[in-house]
């Protein structure tokens, strides 16, 4: 397929031609991938500026999105792709082969950096959604802050740079720039830009911006970083979002609330420490909405079929391929268990076979689509089986059906237990809105029902 970029394309791979340190920020389906690969492309072929380049990203990501969108595009054909992937010995043969770009999963940086040590032969690394290297204290941050003085130039792709907040950016924008624009430590960043909120004692759980540092932060790294949005440059299909109730029985409705307060006791008075322990309780209150809950021996015991009653009926009206997004492992088995036909997305494989009309029904985590993956081709209706607190996944998965390329009206079910958790959970992401101080308050006002 012939490449005719966009003008905003156009701006994007100029940028990454000619800064040596730069952050994509771009939203979902403006393609980020066509846009870095033709910059490689360039790099490497005509100005002759890099010899090697490593890709790191999500496993899934690096299984199938680079291989495909290599594949998709006449001008690129001229590059070689090795996938590092699977086992330590799959891994170094894959490093041994001659190829241009060498892409590799985000678990096995520590790995790579440990392999090659001060031998390292990239001198261009891409890392592909950089939010996902915001915790500084992580094993993958701390190994490729080892290794980014041996690397010429880095390109950072996202399309949230900041999903819980501003204090994320300090470790991406580290890795782009070593600290030049945000400081050389988290320390200074925290102290320059921010106040301490909630707090217990000397013990700090929330940090809040100063006035006017947003501006200030954004000032400092407008020079590197580019931050577009999908509704500014692309027509993007019609979507329709559905919420479909179910009603609990008196007696399953009884059952849940005494799960419920149960899990709620488990919250202090004091918001501090309701913070430390909020998110578990929410989780454990989702799962028991979707209609089981696990026991001490890890046994899920089932308290109402409402959601499979009602997924079957999706099914059972819709005509075509549908994309379910179940959360945890209860609901997928009791998914298979009622749709037996259903496929579970695990690899390149499922992927492809959706996108040619192979499958009617399609599993997936979250977790496991979030970035990159094209499903467009395969459907355009989804169905959250069961919710997730966290908008950035939320937004993700979407947009696997709801990006540039969809041809239809992209229509999003969502399956809510009425007088459970699940309705302050919709609330929230509807209102973009799961920070944690909207998750305390939407705890309080379940303990507030009891």
């Amino acid at each position: 397929m012939k490449f005719t970029p966009h003008e905003y394309q156009e701006r994007a791979i100029s940028l990454v031609e000619r800064l040596p340190h730069v952050g994509l920020f771009l939203d979902m389906g403006l393609g980020k991938t066509v846009i870095t690969l033709t910059a490689v492309q360039h790099l490497l072929y005509e100005t002759f500026e890099i010899s090697k380049v490593l890709v790191i990203a999500p496993k899934r990501v690096a299984e199938d999105t680079w291989t495909r969108e290599h594949a998709k595009w006449d001008h690129l054909k001229q590059l070689q792709i090795s996938r590092v992937l699977g086992g330590p010995g799959q891994r170094q043969a894959a490093l041994s082969r001659e190829a241009d770009i060498y892409v590799i999963n985000r678990e096995n940086v520590a790995w790579l950096v440990q392999y090659y040590g001060r031998r390292w032969p990239f001198d261009m690394v891409v890392i592909d959604e950089l939010s996902s290297f915001k915790n500084p204290q992580s094993k993958r941050f701390r190994s490729l802050r080892r290794v980014l003085p041996l690397v010429s130039r880095v390109v950072g792709l996202t399309g949230t740079p900041s999903p819980n907040g501003m204090m994320d950016l300090w470790a991406e924008l580290y890795l782009l720039d070593r600290g030049e624009r945000l400081g050389k430590t988290l320390g200074f960043y925290r102290e320059t830009y921010f106040r301490p909120g909630a707090r217990n004692g000397y013990v700090v759980y929330r940090w809040e911006l100063r006035r006017g540092a947003q501006k200030q932060i954004e000032e400092k790294i407008s020079d590197i970083c580019i931050s577009m949005s999908a509704s500014d440059y692309l027509t993007l299909p019609k979507r329709i979002d559905n919420v479909i109730p179910v009603q609990l029985s008196d007696k399953e409705q009884a059952l849940y609330k005494a799960m419920e307060q149960d899990q709620l006791l488990h919250l202090g008075a004091d918001n501090d420490i309701v913070a430390l322990n909020a998110a578990a309780v929410m989780s454990k209150l989702l799962q028991i909405a979707n209609g089981a809950a696990y026991t001490t021996d890890g046994r899920a015991v089932r308290i109402h079929q409402r959601k499979l009653e009602a997924l079957q009926e999706i099914i059972e009206d819709t005509a075509g391929p549908v994309l379910v997004f179940y959360s945890f492992r209860h609901d997928l088995e009791a998914i298979q268990a009622v749709l037996p036909d259903a496929r579970t997305l695990n690899g390149p494989e499922d992927i492809a076979d959706w996108n040619e009309g192979h499958i009617r029904i399609l599993l997936a985590h979250p977790a496991s689509v979030g970035y990159g993956l094209n499903l467009q081709d395969g459907g355009h209706v989804i169905v959250w089986y069961g919710l997730t607190w966290s908008l950035e996944l939320y937004q993700q998965a979407n947009a696997r059906l709801y990006r540039q390329g969809q041809e239809k009206p992209v229509i999003i079910h969502h399956i809510i237990a009425e007088g459970t958790v699940d309705e302050q959970v919709m609330a929230a992401l509807q209102h973009k809105d799961t920070s944690q101080s909207a998750l305390l308050a939407a705890l309080k006002e379940r303990r507030g029902k009891q």
